[in-house]
């Protein structure tokens, strides 16, 4: 539904930091479903743990959040500008239930659960093959750059 290339015409984020590699489902002002591969390749596994390479929590909750970023640009019809950007003003209720290793695909869906303004609100679940990864709902808010 969306590759690589339609992401990076609406997110400004980019490697390594851009953390959603397709979209496979889009219903503007509902909801998206998206995937983001887990490669040992990734610097932080340098790191995050020797010999026990697991996923950082922090970047799920980012996953999620440009995610949930994707669907907000595309209800509205646009993408991100030079002097405005979506930043992550909130996460709530945030649950990990299991860890997330190098060979797996991260299916995220964010779905919209309200809006006043500038300001979103969302419910993300992130998910390995079926089974849950997280939960969060994230607010975000649009600030001028």
């Amino acid at each position: 539904m969306m590759n690589i290339n339609e992401i990076q015409s609406i997110l400004p984020h980019r490697a390594p930091f851009l953390q959603v590699d397709r979209v496979l489902e889009l219903v503007p002002g509902e909801h998206i479903v998206a995937v983001r591969g887990i490669s040992i390749n990734e610097p932080m596994f340098d790191g995050h743990f020797p010999g026990n390479p697991i996923f950082p929590g922090v970047l799920i909750i980012e996953a999620m959040a440009q995610t949930a970023g994707l669907l907000a640009f595309k209800t509205l019809g646009r993408g991100a500008s030079s002097n405005k950007a979506y930043v992550v003003a909130g996460v709530d209720k945030t649950k990990f239930r299991r860890s997330v290793t190098p060979g797996e695909q991260l299916t995220i869906r964010a779905t919209i659960m309200a809006r006043k303004r500038s300001i979103w609100k969302f419910h993300a679940e992130a998910t390995v093959e079926g089974q849950t990864v997280a939960t969060a709902d994230i607010t975000c808010a649009e600030r001028d750059l």
